[in-house]
């Protein structure tokens, strides 16, 4: 078969195997996964589960989609990788030949050795099987315990709520997502699950054990303060690692994941990794060796494409940003917005009164250039805060343009002027919020 082989079929491989035909490549190429047969959107597990969608609608290319584009698709797992034969082995006993090998294996959930781990009842939720497999351990369960902030932990919390089961959320720190949101952006969410959403979260508590029922299963929980919580399912939410298990003994240079340049080569000839299981060796500045985000997979895969069909592409991902939902709140964040305001660094937090609607900005103290946002129940466009940030534009300008960043006022209350009304207030200044501008959005005018 040889070609290019792409191991993977989650966002970051099926951009690179779309981007490749994009470019005028012409090589053959196979993708391999033993997940499921079709490329499917991670992020909506949710709402499969919550049942507004099914898995077929979760699949943005229909099936015709792969041939038409001469990508043939491989449901098959990889046992082995023979890297100076350049060779896969697979589950099934046959054996796969390749020119150019892509890894895009992806990350599976953190566990950090708690006893009962591995009862029945316990899972993370990372892939469609984890998802099929939450949806047999809480049938008909009335309590579950979930370990650890973030995303992933947010997300099980309102699947199981939307079912009616009762949740207690272990964090460790001190307030809700700790390594990443400030203490004043995460109470607002914290106060949010319990107020509105009902769910028991416990702050400075970290789990000791999970309880067997003596017959394999999860009964409880016990934190490390001695305290049992009875529950029937325990959701592990503490993050997710790369997942290079299968390859730690072989010549690929991995580290917590397979390190790579900024074109994506790892150590091995003609072998590439992107996506959650790949780790820079000289990230971008301002980035992490690890960015385990959807967009960032994205963004590799496009870089990743052009490479392999001949036009070298580095991987430059510019500013930062990122986007989730806390139940009903939507995040979003541009630049560098730390859970500590960094030395040399001012912040501003602006919270309504009464709405759950949140903005926190953060600037250098002496000349108040904008560095970073996070905001909350407000939608702001991307491309604006990302042309800010490179231009180095002020605080204040961010705040006097706040009109053209939002996104859809004709749909939501603005709150623009309120929001440097307080900044005045607080830092002395005299920003007045001009009049949205599409010459301004669309140009930079």
């Amino acid at each position: 078969m040889a070609g290019i082989v792409i191991i993977g079929n989650g966002v970051s491989g099926i951009t690179t195997a779309r981007h490749i035909r994009k470019n005028g490549g012409t090589q053959s190429i196979t993708v391999i996964s033993s997940e499921t047969k079709y490329f499917y959107s991670r992020t909506s597990l949710m709402y499969i589960y919550m049942g507004h969608m099914k898995l077929e609608h979760t699949q943005p290319y229909e099936n015709d989609f792969w041939a038409k584009n001469n990508i043939d698709l491989v449901f098959d797992h990889v046992n082995e990788i023979d890297f100076s034969g350049k060779q896969l082995k697979m589950k099934s006993g046959s054996g796969i030949k390749y020119d150019k090998l892509v890894l895009a294996v992806g990350s599976k959930p953190n566990k950090f050795g708690w006893p009962g781990q591995d009862l029945n009842g316990v899972q993370g939720l990372y892939s469609y099987q984890d998802l099929q497999l939450m949806e047999e351990n809480t049938q008909g369960i009335k309590h579950a315990v979930l370990v650890g902030g973030g995303l992933i932990g947010v997300e099980m919390a309102e699947m199981l709520r939307t079912r009616g089961v009762d949740v207690t959320f272990l964090v460790r720190e001190s307030h809700f997502w700790g390594n990443v949101l400030p203490k004043q952006d995460a109470e607002l969410i914290g106060d949010h699950m319990t107020r509105d959403h009902h769910v028991d979260l416990r702050l400075n508590t970290e789990l000791g054990e999970i309880l067997n029922d003596g017959n394999g299963k999860v009964k409880g929980v016990k934190t490390k303060d001695g305290e049992i919580i009875d529950c029937q399912f325990v959701g592990l939410s503490a993050g997710v690692s790369p997942n290079v298990g299968f390859l730690k003994n072989t010549e690929l240079e991995i580290d917590r994941g397979i390190l790579v340049t900024r074109l994506l080569e790892t150590n091995m000839s003609d072998v590439y990794a992107l996506g959650d299981c790949a780790q820079f060796k000289e990230p971008s500045v301002g980035r992490r060796p690890l960015e385990q985000v959807w967009y960032t997979g994205r963004m590799m895969g496009e870089a990743l494409g052009k490479t392999l069909a001949g036009k070298p592409t580095e991987y430059k991902p510019g500013v930062w940003f990122n986007s989730a939902k806390f139940f009903d709140i939507e995040y979003q964040t541009y630049g560098e917005v730390r859970s500590v305001v960094p030395e040399g660094k001012s912040e501003f937090y602006w919270q309504h009164d009464s709405e759950d609607v949140a903005i926190h900005l953060v600037f250098d103290s002496l000349e108040f250039k904008f560095v970073g946002i996070n905001t909350f129940g407000i939608r702001l466009r991307h491309e604006l805060f990302d042309r800010w940030l490179r231009e180095g534009q002020s605080v204040m300008y961010v705040l006097e343009h706040m009109k053209d960043a939002n996104f859809d006022p004709e749909f939501y209350r603005t709150y623009e002027q309120e929001v440097a009304d307080a900044f005045n207030k607080e830092f002395n200044k005299n920003v007045t919020v001009k009049a949205k501008s599409w010459k301004r959005i669309l140009f930079g005018a």
